[in-house]
């Protein structure tokens, strides 16, 4: 899989297609500057790693980062974990997002908003940092102080962006999560961080059915003393706002701030800005911290070249607040493009509302799952015959490998001439390793290249790298976005344990991945026990907390299979002496952990089982089942204490369909 006939070209763009991107513009400026003359991508993407302080200091002065203070120098301390970015600098988060809001347009469109929950409303620059203000000053009011958490039970809808800018604004942390999990699920983050303030939607309307989160916030503000108040929004209209204590109207938030403009407090290069939660594969989540400066260079560099995002265009990434990718699409606004927001179900009433929607809007940039795109294919869709995208330039595909027939797809049923931009990172650097280049090519099945200044490999398991096959994907040098630190974990231990402990000073990313020779990669999911159906990364702890409580369990375990072109959910289950696996036992164990997981925990499979395997140390071997059902083999079957329960595994007939 190394010669470029296994990876056809689908799409190219034209010299004029290539002129116009940022990426190229961006090359131009650097020879004007003095870095050098880069031909290529390729050549490009050398200089960045080889010479990263250039690289960076190019990117800071090239996207126009707004500091009140200047740095010492691009990097101090370089090694891994724990460098040091642009020491002695200070700015604000918020500050740079709006800059067009401050020295722009103030009139043009900054947000629509779409949903099922509520009617479509839109809201310009100036609208929207207003209310910025507005909300930093109550935050101000409630007794929030630089470096309180704000955490957001928010859905993908304006308030949570106004939300996040606002404790940006004032050097708070904002973390958030999708409404549609439970109380344990979000006790389990949100009740590591120790909130001040809550900022929560009442309910939401999903598929067309409505969800009431009155009684959950009521709970969970009871269970969690740090919180000192509550702003809830009206989400859906007529579903009513709690009128207890501590509880205050997101509007009524809104107007006691009403005037106030946003502090943009200065802050170290460094300060937390965002706390995003592993999957919790061991326990609770980690509580991964990113720092201010790191997010937004990183962001810049990835929305502006990679993603050629321009000021007058229109960007869309179906995403919820519980995932990455919304971080990522916020930072959109420093951009001046135009963000649609869409909350909702994207096949209700069908697959095409967000294909609707990306005519509609006239979007340049859409962004969805590789799973919806599967979806559509597999529905047999062909919006490009049913609507005109002659403003779409670009597709981003992330969250799982997209496969080469859903590349086919895109240019038949779509349109043959747009950049499929399949991108891939993660949490825990709130942004991407490998992904999109504009003055590139498009090859099927294939990601097209390493991120700038994203010195990534594929390394065997000596450490060794290797080019045309498989490996671990690993990244060599340090990038500004990753995590500055993990919450409560003061000596750094699970932070080494988490990327750092396979190859001592070399991230290891916990992907299995291809590099080509001629620079694209391909990714081949997770090689740890991590689970991602759909896109979505859910860790095995949050499963079996809900499912080894049950009295007809006696143990569990959870692994991902894969399964056409995405992975499914596959629970395995010890029965207590006297019960069965009924259909009434499989629908109160997928109820339970909808009710306090999420509906993404559900499994798809739910087998029973004799007996689970354990390493002789007495830890579930999730990989190694996981290996099994991906029909690979395992190596290390002596660490097993019942290694013969993997073959019982392998061979069941319930997982071959």
């Amino acid at each position: 899989m190394d010669n470029n006939s296994d990876f056809p070209v689908l799409y190219a763009p034209t010299a004029d297609d290539i002129a116009q991107t940022n990426m190229a513009k961006y090359m131009h400026w650097l020879e004007k500057q003095g870095y050098g003359r880069f031909r290529t991508y390729q050549e490009l993407h050398a200089w960045s790693v080889t010479e990263l302080e250039a690289f960076w200091q190019s990117i800071w002065d090239y996207t126009g980062v707004i500091a009140v203070k200047p740095h010492e120098r691009v990097l101090g301390r370089k090694e891994m974990p724990g460098p040091e970015w642009f020491p002695g600098a200070e700015l604000n988060f918020a500050e740079n997002l709006l800059r067009h809001a401050l020295h722009g347009d103030r009139d043009k469109v900054a947000i629509t908003a779409v949903s099922e929950s509520r009617s479509e409303f839109s809201l310009t620059r100036g609208e929207l940092l207003a209310q910025v203000g507005a909300f930093e000053a109550w935050l101000r009011s409630v007794g929030v102080k630089p470096g309180d958490r704000v955490a957001g039970i928010v859905a993908n809808t304006p308030e949570a962006i106004i939300a996040m800018l606002a404790a940006a604004s004032m050097g708070a942390i904002w973390s958030s999560a999708s409404p549609d999990f439970g109380v344990a699920g979000i006790y389990d983050r949100f009740g590591q961080i120790e909130p001040t303030v809550l900022v929560a939607v009442n309910g939401y309307i999903y598929g067309g059915k409505q969800f009431s989160r009155l009684n959950e916030l009521r709970e969970l503000k009871a269970r969690m003393p740090s919180v000192k108040a509550v702003a809830v929004i009206d989400n859906v209209p007529g579903l009513g706002l709690p009128t207890d204590e501590g509880f205050v109207a997101w509007d009524e938030a809104l107007a006691s701030g009403a005037g106030s403009q946003p502090s943009f407090t200065p802050q170290p290069f460094a300060t937390p800005l965002y706390i995003l939660y592993s999957s919790g594969t061991t326990g609770v989540p980690k509580c991964i911290v990113h720092g201010a400066g790191g997010t937004l260079l990183q962001h810049s560099k990835e929305l502006i070249l990679h993603g050629d995002l321009r000021p007058d265009d229109v960007f869309c990434y179906f995403t919820t607040c519980g995932w990455m990718m919304w971080n990522w699409m916020a930072s959109g606004l420093l951009t001046g493009a135009e963000l649609v927001l869409f909350d909702g179900n994207p096949g209700h009433p069908s697959l095409d509302v967000l294909w609707a929607l990306a005519e509609r809007k006239r979007m340049t940039h859409f962004g969805t799952s590789a799973k919806f795109i599967g979806n559509c294919r597999n529905a047999g869709l062909r919006p490009g015959e049913q609507h005109d995208f002659s403003s779409l330039r670009v597709i981003f595909s992330t969250g799982s490998p997209l496969l080469p027939e859903d590349f086919d797809w895109i240019y038949d049923a779509v349109k043959p001439r747009v950049l499929l931009a399949s991108i891939s990172g993660g949490t825990d650097i709130v942004s991407c390793f490998v992904g999109a280049s504009p003055i590139q090519p498009v090859r099927r099945g294939e990601i097209q290249c390493k991120m700038l200044a994203a010195d990534v490999k594929a390394f065997d398991d000596q450490g060794r790298e290797v080019v045309g096959e498989r490996g671990e994907l690993v990244c060599t040098q340090p990038l500004p976005s990753m995590p500055v630190f993990f919450w409560n974990d003061p000596d750094g231990k699970r932070y080494r344990e988490a990327y750092f402990e396979r190859f001592p000073g070399v991230w290891a990313h916990g992907d299995y991945v291809l590099f080509n020779q001629h620079g694209g990669c391909v990714i081949y999911g997770r090689s740890d026990a991590t689970l991602n159906p759909g896109g979505v990364r859910i860790g095995t702890a949050e499963i079996y907390r809900q499912v080894e409580t049950l009295e007809e369990i006696a143990d569990s375990l959870v692994v991902g299979q894969p399964w056409q072109g995405d992975e499914r959910v596959v629970l395995l289950v010890v029965l207590n002496e006297g019960y069965a696996l009924t259909d009434e036992l499989i629908d109160k164990i997928k109820r339970r952990i909808r009710e306090n997981a999420s509906p993404r925990h559900v499994p798809a499979r739910i087998v029973a089982v004799e007996e689970i395997p354990y390493t002789r140390s007495g830890k579930k071997v999730e990989v190694a089942v996981a290996k099994i059902l991906r029909g690979e083999k395992v190596e290390n079957r002596e660490a097993l204490a019942n290694p013969h329960v993997l073959d019982q595994i392998g061979s069941l007939p319930a997982l071959q369909q």
